[in-house]
């Protein structure tokens, strides 16, 4: 019953914190002049239009998974490369202003409450997981949100051949022991930091 109730809780979680991503993408692409994440019933907080089953599958799995991408149309942008790149940051900043919000609504509740495990797991996790979605989307790997900002610098030429091998690197950084350690520290560090704050 007890594994249950946590697998319950981390399905919760992960449903809220990605939910939080997507929209994100999907209000700034639409505040700043590009109507397509709204036609594409994407400007919502509904959990299912946001979710692709299988990415939320890996997740659970093996904690490497994805939601459904955003579709925007940069040219709808008075300035595509700054909009899209502005769409993009969106993302994982609204994972880390969820997680600091977190951190601020625990201090709000009495002892009695915050002593409770159920909220302890779920509060706990709810930061975890969007700290940890924040910073992973940052980097500037294909098809992740960072690799949109970094693309933004390079020679179109390049950009092609830039998004053609992210998968295989992230799969490289997944598997191979240092890489996934330092992928660790940095998910750690910001947790700390964010907690400070």
């Amino acid at each position: 019953m007890i594994e249950i109730i946590g697998i319950v809780i981390v399905i919760f979680c992960i449903l809220i914190s990605l939910t939080v991503h997507e929209f994100a993408h999907a209000l700034t692409a639409d505040r700043l002049g590009d109507p397509t994440p709204r036609l594409a019933g994407r400007l919502t907080l509904n959990p299912i239009k946001h979710i692709d089953p299988f990415g939320f599958i890996m997740l659970l799995l093996v904690h490497f998974g994805w939601a459904k991408p955003v579709p925007i149309n940069p040219y709808n942008f008075k300035d595509p490369d700054k909009g899209e790149i502005l769409v993009s940051l969106a993302g994982p900043f609204s994972n880390i202003l969820f997680a600091w919000l977190v951190v601020k609504c625990i201090k709000l509740f009495p002892e009695p409450v915050i002593s409770i495990p159920l909220y302890q797991a779920v509060m706990t996790l709810l930061i975890q997981i969007n700290i940890n979605l924040a910073v992973f989307n940052i980097l500037p790997i294909p098809p992740l949100d960072g690799s949109h900002v970094f693309a933004r610098f390079l020679p179109y030429e390049l950009r092609a051949q830039f998004e053609q091998y992210g998968f295989l690197l992230l799969y490289f950084i997944a598997i191979f022991p240092p890489t996934s350690q330092f992928l660790m520290l940095l998910f750690d560090s910001a947790q700390k930091l964010i907690l400070a704050l």
